[in-house]
Protein backbone atom coordinates (compact mmCIF):
# COMPACT_ATOMS: atom_id res chain seq x y z
CA UNK A 1 0.00 0.00 0.00
CA UNK A 2 2.76 2.42 0.95
CA UNK A 3 4.59 1.64 -2.30
CA UNK A 4 1.42 2.36 -4.30
CA UNK A 5 1.04 5.81 -2.68
CA UNK A 6 4.71 6.53 -3.30
CA UNK A 7 4.40 5.55 -7.00
CA UNK A 8 1.25 7.64 -7.40
CA UNK A 9 2.91 10.67 -5.81
CA UNK A 10 5.89 10.22 -8.15
CA UNK A 11 3.59 10.03 -11.19
CA UNK A 12 1.79 13.21 -10.12
CA UNK A 13 5.10 14.98 -9.57
CA UNK A 14 6.27 14.01 -13.06
CA UNK A 15 2.97 15.11 -14.65
CA UNK A 16 2.97 18.48 -12.87
CA UNK A 17 6.63 19.07 -13.72
CA UNK A 18 6.00 18.25 -17.39
CA UNK A 19 2.97 20.57 -17.45
CA UNK A 20 5.02 23.42 -15.95
CA UNK A 21 7.84 22.88 -18.45
CA UNK A 22 5.39 22.86 -21.37
CA UNK A 23 3.64 25.98 -20.06
CA UNK A 24 7.03 27.73 -19.77
CA UNK A 25 8.00 26.77 -23.33
CA UNK A 26 4.65 27.86 -24.79
CA UNK A 27 4.66 31.14 -22.81
CA UNK A 28 8.22 32.12 -23.70
CA UNK A 29 8.61 30.77 -27.22
CA UNK A 30 5.19 30.35 -28.84
CA UNK A 31 2.44 32.59 -27.41
CA UNK A 32 2.35 35.53 -25.02
CA UNK A 33 -0.10 38.24 -24.06
CA UNK A 34 -0.05 42.01 -24.34
CA UNK A 35 -2.41 44.66 -23.03
CA UNK A 36 -3.67 47.32 -25.45
CA UNK A 37 -2.87 50.73 -23.97
CA UNK A 38 -4.81 53.70 -25.28
CA UNK A 39 -7.26 54.13 -28.11
CA UNK A 40 -4.92 54.13 -31.12
CA UNK A 41 -6.23 50.78 -32.42
CA UNK A 42 -9.96 51.52 -32.08
CA UNK A 43 -12.33 50.32 -33.43
CA UNK A 44 -10.44 47.03 -33.83
CA UNK A 45 -8.92 46.86 -30.35
CA UNK A 46 -9.95 48.84 -27.29
CA UNK A 47 -8.00 50.23 -24.37
CA UNK A 48 -7.41 47.59 -21.71
CA UNK A 49 -8.07 44.54 -23.87
CA UNK A 50 -5.57 41.71 -23.52
CA UNK A 51 -4.49 40.05 -26.75
CA UNK A 52 -2.78 36.72 -27.29
CA UNK A 53 0.03 37.02 -29.81
CA UNK A 54 1.98 34.48 -31.80
CA UNK A 55 5.74 34.75 -31.21
CA UNK A 56 6.74 32.03 -33.70
CA UNK A 57 5.04 33.28 -36.84
CA UNK A 58 7.77 35.75 -37.85
CA UNK A 59 10.61 33.37 -37.08
CA UNK A 60 9.51 31.38 -40.13
CA UNK A 61 7.83 34.12 -42.18
CA UNK A 62 7.53 37.85 -42.71
CA UNK A 63 4.86 40.32 -41.60
CA UNK A 64 2.18 40.89 -44.20
CA UNK A 65 0.08 43.94 -44.99
CA UNK A 66 -2.85 44.08 -42.59
CA UNK A 67 -1.22 42.07 -39.79
CA UNK A 68 -1.70 43.49 -36.30
CA UNK A 69 1.74 43.26 -34.73
CA UNK A 70 3.34 43.77 -31.35
CA UNK A 71 6.32 46.13 -31.57
CA UNK A 72 8.88 46.05 -28.79
CA UNK A 73 10.61 49.29 -27.92
CA UNK A 74 12.85 49.96 -24.90
CA UNK A 75 10.19 51.82 -22.91
CA UNK A 76 7.00 50.00 -23.96
CA UNK A 77 5.34 47.74 -26.50
CA UNK A 78 3.01 49.04 -29.21
CA UNK A 79 0.16 47.29 -31.02
CA UNK A 80 -0.16 48.52 -34.63
CA UNK A 81 -1.24 47.38 -38.09
CA UNK A 82 1.34 46.75 -40.85
CA UNK A 83 0.45 49.02 -43.76
CA UNK A 84 3.62 48.95 -45.84
CA UNK A 85 6.31 46.37 -46.52
CA UNK A 86 9.98 46.91 -47.40
CA UNK A 87 10.24 48.78 -50.72
CA UNK A 88 6.57 49.85 -50.78
CA UNK A 89 5.50 53.41 -51.53
CA UNK A 90 2.90 54.56 -48.99
CA UNK A 91 0.80 57.72 -48.96
CA UNK A 92 -2.54 59.07 -47.87
CA UNK A 93 -4.28 61.34 -50.34
CA UNK A 94 -7.79 62.75 -49.77
CA UNK A 95 -8.08 60.55 -46.66
CA UNK A 96 -7.43 57.43 -48.76
CA UNK A 97 -4.50 55.07 -48.17
CA UNK A 98 -2.47 54.15 -51.24
CA UNK A 99 0.27 51.54 -51.35
CA UNK A 100 2.30 51.42 -54.54
CA UNK A 101 -0.22 53.81 -56.13
CA UNK A 102 -3.12 51.39 -55.48
CA UNK A 103 -6.02 52.28 -53.23
CA UNK A 104 -6.12 50.03 -50.16
CA UNK A 105 -9.48 48.70 -49.01
CA UNK A 106 -9.50 49.11 -45.23
CA UNK A 107 -12.56 47.09 -44.26
CA UNK A 108 -11.38 47.13 -40.63
CA UNK A 109 -11.96 50.92 -40.44
CA UNK A 110 -15.24 52.75 -40.13
CA UNK A 111 -15.99 55.87 -42.21
CA UNK A 112 -15.15 58.20 -39.32
CA UNK A 113 -11.66 56.72 -38.96
CA UNK A 114 -11.09 57.01 -42.71
CA UNK A 115 -12.21 60.67 -42.71
CA UNK A 116 -9.83 61.40 -39.82
CA UNK A 117 -6.83 59.94 -41.62
CA UNK A 118 -4.67 62.92 -42.43
CA UNK A 119 -2.95 63.17 -45.78
CA UNK A 120 0.81 62.67 -46.05
CA UNK A 121 3.21 62.71 -48.97
CA UNK A 122 4.50 59.49 -50.49
CA UNK A 123 7.30 57.72 -48.64
CA UNK A 124 9.28 54.72 -49.82
CA UNK A 125 9.91 52.22 -47.07
CA UNK A 126 13.58 51.24 -46.71
CA UNK A 127 14.83 47.69 -47.10
CA UNK A 128 14.20 45.56 -43.98
CA UNK A 129 11.71 48.09 -42.53
CA UNK A 130 7.92 48.21 -42.14
CA UNK A 131 5.40 51.04 -42.03
CA UNK A 132 2.73 50.71 -39.34
CA UNK A 133 -0.35 52.71 -38.42
CA UNK A 134 -2.96 52.54 -35.70
CA UNK A 135 -6.56 52.07 -36.79
CA UNK A 136 -7.58 55.24 -34.96
CA UNK A 137 -5.50 57.29 -37.38
CA UNK A 138 -6.27 60.71 -35.91
CA UNK A 139 -4.54 60.02 -32.58
CA UNK A 140 -2.19 57.11 -33.26
CA UNK A 141 1.54 57.29 -32.59
CA UNK A 142 2.83 55.24 -35.49
CA UNK A 143 5.26 55.35 -38.45
CA UNK A 144 3.89 58.76 -39.43
CA UNK A 145 4.05 60.35 -35.99
CA UNK A 146 6.96 59.26 -33.84
CA UNK A 147 7.59 55.53 -34.19
CA UNK A 148 9.21 55.81 -37.60
CA UNK A 149 9.97 52.76 -39.69
CA UNK A 150 9.91 49.46 -37.81
CA UNK A 151 12.69 46.87 -38.04
CA UNK A 152 11.87 43.20 -38.36
CA UNK A 153 13.59 42.47 -35.04
CA UNK A 154 11.34 44.99 -33.26
CA UNK A 155 8.25 42.99 -34.27
CA UNK A 156 7.89 40.34 -31.59
CA UNK A 157 4.63 38.76 -32.71
CA UNK A 158 1.30 38.88 -34.50
CA UNK A 159 -1.91 39.46 -32.57
CA UNK A 160 -4.24 36.49 -32.90
CA UNK A 161 -6.99 36.66 -30.31
CA UNK A 162 -8.64 39.04 -27.84
CA UNK A 163 -8.71 37.04 -24.59
CA UNK A 164 -9.85 39.65 -22.08
CA UNK A 165 -12.40 40.80 -21.21
CA UNK A 166 -13.77 37.27 -21.47
CA UNK A 167 -17.08 38.30 -23.03
CA UNK A 168 -15.20 39.83 -26.01
CA UNK A 169 -13.15 36.82 -27.11
CA UNK A 170 -12.59 37.14 -30.86
CA UNK A 171 -9.93 36.81 -33.54
CA UNK A 172 -8.03 40.00 -34.27
CA UNK A 173 -7.43 39.27 -37.93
Amino acid sequence: MREKIKNEAWEWTKAITLALILAFIVRHFVFATSIVEGTSMEPTLEDGERVLYNKMVYLVGEPDRGDIVIIQRPTKNYVKRVVGLPGDKVEVRDHTLYVNDKKVDQEYLNQEAIKETGDFSPVTIPKDKYFVMGDNRDISKDSRTGLGYISHDEIIGRSELIISPFDEWSWTR
